[in-house]
């Protein structure tokens, strides 16, 4: 959709401008200040890392390093926390501007991107953070760390597909923040980030190959923890999410295009 692109390319100072507000905001009168950003997700690995990596660990075939559970988890985790983070912005980013949206002239389209830059933004401080305990651990991937950046402009793409999609509609239903909030829980327990896939009977691997934040916790597992470019397979199943985030991505474009217009007025 050109003119989107191009609406968001005339108003990049407002885009750029917004997202440096919003760090700023969302940090301003708290006395930790940016580093509420890495205390949450850091807590989390702790607690999963003490409580289950003594149970785990030994179901991490052809995994042999102290840190080994904790690289699994992290590896998936901290990209969920930007595909959760993502989402959750997304879906409330019309309803939480409304104001702004009544009182100036703008292509509404830049609040999505706004939304999703500032989650960006917190994914990379957490990414440094890890990639820097990778370095320190002697368990850097080296070059094989690009071949992860396929996998995240796809979650990118996933993310913002649904996330303008429920966006949209939970401007005219606003049960769907609850509704997505409950579905993340299940979600989260869906994808092999705390357990390893190994780990679950036969019949019920398979049936994960149908989640998509599977496949791509998969695909950043085998960079990270593995030091290994994805095989045929995995490339494979990533193209499939591609093209599932895609369809995602024009289903949530071409509902906002079709109900933008009636957004103001709900609102």
């Amino acid at each position: 959709m050109p003119d989107l692109a191009r609406d968001i390319w005339h108003y990049r100072g407002f885009v750029q401008g917004s997202i440096r507000r919003e760090i700023v905001t969302q940090y301003r009168g708290s006395l930790l200040g940016a580093a509420w950003v890495l205390i949450g997700p850091v807590a989390m690995i702790l607690i999963y890392t003490l409580v289950f990596s003594h149970l785990m660990k030994s179901r991490l075939t052809g995994v042999d390093s102290a840190f080994g559970y904790s690289i699994f988890l992290c590896a998936g985790l901290v990209p969920w926390t930007f595909f959760t983070d993502s989402l959750s912005r997304l879906q409330a980013v019309f309803v939480a501007n409304s104001n702004l949206m009544k009182k100036a002239t703008f292509p509404r389209i830049c609040l999505p991107v706004i939304a999703v830059g500032t989650a960006a933004f917190n994914f990379v401080v957490i990414a440094a953070l890890f990639l820097g305990f990778l370095v320190v651990a002697g368990k850097f991937p080296g070059w094989v760390l690009v071949a992860a950046l396929p996998a995240l402009g796809v979650q990118v793409a996933l993310s913002t597909g649904l996330g303008v999609l429920f966006g949209t509609v939970n401007v005219f239903f606003r049960d769907v923040g609850q509704a997505m909030n409950l579905a993340l829980q299940f979600w989260f327990w869906l994808t092999p980030i705390v357990y390893p896939l190994g780990s679950l009977p036969g019949w019920a691997q398979p049936v994960l190959a149908w989640n998509p934040m599977a496949v791509l916790v998969a695909h950043y597992q085998s960079v990270l923890l593995y030091q290994r470019v994805p095989d045929a397979h995995g490339w494979a199943g990533l193209a499939g999410v591609a093209a599932l985030a895609l369809a995602s991505l024009w289903l949530g474009l071409t509902t906002y295009r079709r109900r933008v217009g009636e957004m103001v007025d709900e609102l």
